[in-house]
């Protein structure tokens, strides 16, 4: 449950490794506590004290007069099995408070590389960003929003549907897309890009909310090759696929291209990610792999420090946006399918 708390909160292999180190020695030292301890048996003394005082108080005597909270006072020793569980949590909540602070990386700038306990990390030999946000030709999306459609605005133009979501609380539907842009540091020392892994981190029933089309029609558009990944497979991969060139005549094909990539400070690279669910609402993040110049790491490629999320649709109707009635309608209404 920590690691997943900790997965969760954005933390990297290093730093899980490092709380888990962390939890397994305070677990260890919670058992310490909680074992018996040998009963200690009393010294004999070689010669009893002749002709004792017998007004001297005796220390093992309690004292009835005494008030009933220090007659309860327990002995100084090894401390209490309570005392030693608070103290395990404290340690526990320390280190989850210190996951939940931990400054989220901007997406643009370099993040440290992973490196061995005590050493500095590095900075990266390259800088990356994401869009997150992105419609299919720049006008095809779905977002699914747990709202009435008289309590959703009009859709936005594709610049403004980061502000338009986050307003309306919505998570894509069915398909999300995510731009990742590679750009090396040096323009002569190459890095090279080995491969991209989709980990999903959670997996529950689609969201049963309403489904609202972006677009009421759209023109042709570009569709640069990209990798596609199916979120609803056990293990999803990222799988480069052709892309397609409809915005003139005729509809062109655009090769994949697989891995390896070189990308360096004048030539970047810029990856395409199709992720599609229709029976899970998942939460899910990347991993690029890279070298350069002899060392070797991944970069998890995240939402912010959050995990990406899509969520299926099938089974409900969609609603588009009649622009002359100025309202929202389900795409049955309107004439189209899709």
């Amino acid at each position: 449950m920590v690691d997943r708390l900790a997965l969760l909160c954005g933390a990297d292999e290093e730093e899980r490794r490092a709380l888990e180190a962390a939890w397994t020695e305070a677990d260890r030292a919670r058992r310490r506590a909680a074992s018996p301890a040998p009963t200690p048996v009393p010294a004999v003394s070689a010669a009893p004290e002749s002709n004792p005082d017998p007004t001297a108080p005796n220390p093992s005597a309690v004292d009835p007069s005494a008030p009933e909270a220090d007659r309860a006072r327990p002995r100084r020793g090894a401390p209490a099995p309570l005392l030693v569980a608070a103290a395990v949590a404290l340690v526990v909540l320390a280190l989850a408070a210190a996951l939940l602070g931990h400054p989220t990386r901007t997406a643009s700038a370099p993040a440290p590389a992973s490196t061995a306990p005590g050493r500095t990390a590095a900075p990266l030999p390259f800088t990356w960003s994401i869009g997150s946000q992105l419609w299919e030709g720049g006008c095809g999306h779905t977002y699914l929003v747990d709202r009435a459609p008289r309590a959703v605005v009009p859709p936005p133009v594709a610049a403004d549907s980061g502000a338009w979501a986050g307003t309306h609380g919505a998570v894509h539907g069915g398909e999300a897309l995510v731009r990742i842009t590679v750009q090396g540091q040096s323009p002569s020392d190459a890095v090279v890009l080995h491969a991209l892994h989709v980990r999903v981190v959670d997996r529950a029933a689609p969201l049963p909310w309403n489904a609202y089309r972006m677009d009421n029609g759209c023109g042709g558009a570009v569709t640069p090759r990209h990798f596609a990944v199916d979120l609803d497979r056990p293990r999803p991969l990222a799988r480069p696929v052709d892309g397609l060139d409809a915005s003139g005549a005729k509809v062109r094909k655009i090769p994949a291209v697989s891995f390896p990539y070189k990308v360096t400070s004048s030539d970047p690279e810029e990856l395409l990610v199709s992720a599609r669910t229709a029976d899970c609402d998942c939460r899910w993040y990347l991993r690029l792999e890279w070298s350069a110049g002899g060392r070797t790491g991944t970069v998890r490629i995240t939402d912010g420090g959050k995990p990406f999320r899509t969520s299926g649709t099938r089974g409900r109707p969609a609603y588009v946006h009649d622009s002359a009635e100025g309202r929202w309608i389900t795409d049955s209404d309107s004439g189209q399918t899709g």
